[in-house]
């Protein structure tokens, strides 16, 4: 079988169940808003929920900020308080991307977030579709991490792709969304070769799943 990387939209290759985050940084807005349903309004509804938790001197982090467009966004909302931003993300090539681009006063880290070691707790922690990105066997480990560090009365914010509830359910979310991405313009053999190149490295839970986790992590406010 080849092993020569397949296109899978806005100038972005990908081999066969090897997909990465890695060297796409340049492309991965463009990319994110074909494969993400309503990615931009995920973020429009996390800066609105955020006005309620920061504070002067809050501590603020993005788990999986990619490019740190949104940790970019809630820094120029909220200029007149001071934040404390960190973004953490485990590619090299976006972290390096966001600390030539955005804004001098976030702070970002190129590490595993279960191996980051923060001394700080936070008032909001913030992820966007990176939890099935975590392996299975260190999810919960994941979700207990963040609970620890969060203060009392802090918020976890997240966005997730998940699985339907049962096989009915998840062959009609699985036809909907091949008819978003074909909406946005990504060819029948574009969504194909992101499938292939998904396999084995992308996880997602259902919705009971997620909460599941949430719920033994510790939270006992999920919505």
């Amino acid at each position: 079988m080849s092993s020569q990387k397949k296109k899978v939209g806005q100038n972005i290759s990908a081999n066969n169940a090897n997909w990465t985050f890695q060297g796409i940084e340049k492309n991965f807005q463009k990319h994110i808003s074909t494969s993400v349903p309503m990615y931009s309004e995920s973020h429009k509804i996390a800066l609105n929920i955020a006005d309620f938790f920061l504070k002067e001197n809050s501590n603020v982090l993005d788990i999986g900020c990619s490019t740190g467009y949104f940790l970019d966004e809630l820094y120029k909302k909220n200029k007149k308080k001071k934040v404390n931003y960190h973004g953490i993300d485990n590619t090299k090539s976006m972290i390096s991307f966001c600390k030539k681009k955005r804004s001098k006063k976030i702070k970002f880290h190129n590490n595993d977030y279960l191996k980051f070691k923060n001394k700080k707790k936070h008032d909001l922690i913030t992820s966007f579709y990176t939890l099935s990105f975590i392996p299975t066997s260190q999810r919960q480990t994941f979700l207990n991490k963040i609970y620890k560090e969060l203060n009392w009365g802090g918020a976890f914010i997240f966005f997730e792709k998940i699985r339907g509830p049962d096989a009915r359910f998840q062959d009609l979310f699985s036809l909907i969304y091949q008819d978003f991405k074909l909406n946005k313009g990504l060819s029948e053999q574009e969504i194909v070769n992101k499938s292939r190149s998904l396999k084995g490295i992308m996880e997602p839970f259902s919705n009971k799943g997620n909460l599941n986790l949430m719920k033994r992590s510790g939270s006992n406010s999920c919505f």
